[in-house]
């Protein structure tokens, strides 16, 4: 019995000495983040619905992990992204989040050399395969969704849905000319080609891209040419935010044609409660945001390698925009 006790005690006093050591659940920890510093391009303009999201994202997890972050605007313009990846570059920060909208060959030799100077580099929302496949060992990360199969799941659901059939007649506005970027735009023209139906195509021209009040006498002018087109699907989250008053602006009601476009936002959600746009892909670009910044602090500290992460987040249609339509007018979804 005096064994046992003996034993017992020794067993309590071997876990109370080994739990000195470890810090408990209420104690807390230093931020992971403290004294990164981090450069985040949000691709788009000051207030842009779409970037504005990634923003958000990025900025709480900054908060969350205690690391300084700057943010830069390209107004979606790829020589901007270049020109803002060099002035993060002349800061030596820590590490800096990209959009891929240039691609991997404008990237290619300022990417190389923030990794010769031992600043870290991950990339959102469009891939940029080669440095990803060249860097992703040293922390280069790739977050986002392939524009390929956005597209085409978008563009199918949008005829299943708009039961457009052979002959029918459908614009697509995008920006199939950038190199990944343009996969998405691509997809959705060969979907709807391949099914048919007879598809216009005008290329998002720099100045909308940045300015989307600009875009009013493009859809205007189109429908106003085209009275048949029964379809429009737009290749960009900025632009979909738009569309009811693009409509209303050429004399369209709810539901007068099919609309389908990317990510959320407060005007996006707004149009689909009220029937100016029927659906929507969501890249969830809160998520963007947030897990690249997160890539930058682990791999800074712990040398984590590259992730790559999918973060689509499926259709948001009439039917299930009351779920997340809270989320939208916070900035979150």
């Amino acid at each position: 019995m005096k064994k046992c006790t003996a034993a017992i005690l020794s067993a309590v006093t071997l876990c109370l000495i080994l739990a000195a050591g470890q810090p408990s659940a209420a104690e807390k920890l230093p931020p992971l983040g403290r004294n990164v510093t981090i450069w985040f391009d949000t691709g788009g303009p000051v207030g842009g619905p779409y970037n504005t999201i990634v923003q958000n994202g990025a900025l709480q997890a900054a908060s969350d992990l205690g690391c300084d972050l700057k943010l830069l605007y390209s107004d979606w313009n790829p020589e901007k992204m270049i020109d803002n990846f060099k002035t993060a570059l002349a800061a030596r920060p820590d590490g800096i989040v990209i959009m891929g909208h240039p691609g991997d060959g404008a990237y290619a030799p300022f990417i190389q050399e923030a990794f010769d100077a031992g600043i870290l580099v991950t990339c959102v929302d469009t891939n940029l395969p080669q440095a990803l496949e060249k860097y992703k060992s040293r922390g280069f990360g790739s977050i986002g969704t392939d524009p390929d199969v956005m597209g085409t799941t978008l563009a199918k659901e949008a005829l299943s849905q708009s039961g457009l059939k052979k002959g029918d007649r459908a614009l697509i506005w995008g920006l199939k000319q950038l190199e990944e970027r343009g996969r998405r735009a691509r997809a959705m023209i060969r979907t709807l080609e391949e099914a048919g139906v007879v598809v216009d195509y005008i290329e998002i021209s720099p100045e909308v891209d940045k300015d989307t009040s600009m875009g009013t006498p493009i859809i205007t002018g189109y429908i106003g040419a085209h009275a048949d087109c029964r379809m429009i699907l737009i290749d960009h989250g900025a632009l979909t935010s738009q569309m009811e008053n693009f409509l209303r602006a050429a004399g369209k009601g709810p539901d007068a044609i099919f609309v389908g476009g990317f990510s959320l936002s407060p005007a996006t959600a707004s149009a689909i409660e009220n029937g100016y746009v029927d659906i929507v892909s969501e890249m969830q670009p809160y998520l963007l945001g947030y897990l690249s910044v997160a890539q930058i602090v682990l791999t800074q500290k712990y040398g984590f390698t590259g992730l790559e992460l999918d973060t689509g987040g499926g259709l948001v249609h009439k039917g299930n925009i009351g779920l997340v339509a809270p989320l939208a007018k916070q900035g979150i979804r």
